[in-house]
């Protein structure tokens, strides 16, 4: 699951509504793997949102923050039966919960929502030409983003952004190419993830730039507006000429 922890959160409220103070409890359990020693247990006792104590599994004790802190971890602390339950609750509490959601959610593989391919600045190098390949909505994270010119895989002057979490579990990733045009030459953004059955490949249409697209149809849609319009007037003068009287002058 890479190096970065996951985890999941366990809050206990107490709240004195007449004076408002809150005082709450925060159980962490972050992991890399279902492995028991993956996990680390953690819980955090506040006061009006300030943590004042903390037991940390990787610690092994209590720790205190501020007077009041210390104070009730060394009590803890010297309660041995406590301690002992406080060691206990990374494998009684967070193994578990982690086991179910590996079985549930982490092993489950979402394949890309939507895959883009579009022409961008180039940020000014000896390049004339980029191009950005986005993927958004996938998961598990890992995944491979490759460039093809001429169905041959090029590494040079492609950089890559890492996944990005949106946080709601999926990732998005962006690649870009930069280079400067070949007569005839195709260029494609080619994706490869586990929830894929064939590698996704996307080429690059080259025969115009996206802006001038955008601008020619742009003024395609000003052109047929402008001719509907011409058409409703004259139809319009064609019948108020056929309603006039004429009258006759001497």
């Amino acid at each position: 699951m890479a190096s970065s922890f996951l985890g999941f959160s366990l809050l206990f409220l107490s709240l004195n509504a007449a004076d408002g103070f809150m005082e709450y409890y925060l159980w962490r359990c972050e992991f890399t793997s279902s492995e028991l020693k993956d996990i680390k247990f953690t819980l955090s006792y506040y006061f009006n949102k300030k943590e004042y104590a903390r037991f940390s599994s990787s610690v092994g004790k209590h720790v205190g923050f501020d007077k009041h802190g210390i104070y009730n971890a060394e009590r803890w602390n010297n309660n041995t039966a406590f301690l002992a339950q406080m060691r206990a609750e990374k494998e009684r509490y967070c193994k578990p919960n982690i086991d179910i959601d590996y079985s549930i959610a982490l092993t489950k593989k979402v394949e890309p929502s939507l895959v883009t391919l579009r022409s961008v600045t180039p940020p000014g190098g000896k390049h004339t030409h980029m191009l950005m390949c986005s993927v958004y909505d996938f998961f598990p994270k890992n995944i491979s983003v490759k460039w093809l010119r001429d169905g041959k895989v090029t590494t040079s002057d492609v950089t890559s952004t890492e996944e990005l979490a949106d946080g709601d579990w999926y990732y998005q990733i962006h690649s870009h190419l930069e280079f400067t045009p070949r007569s005839g030459e195709k260029i494609s953004c080619v994706v490869e993830h586990i929830s894929l059955s064939d590698a996704l490949i996307k080429d690059w249409d080259p025969s115009l730039p996206e802006s001038e697209r955008n601008k020619i149809a742009i003024g395609a849609s000003g052109l047929i507006l402008g001719l509907i319009l011409s058409l409703a007037g004259f139809i319009y003068y064609k019948r108020k000429m056929k309603g006039r009287i004429l009258v006759p002058t001497n």
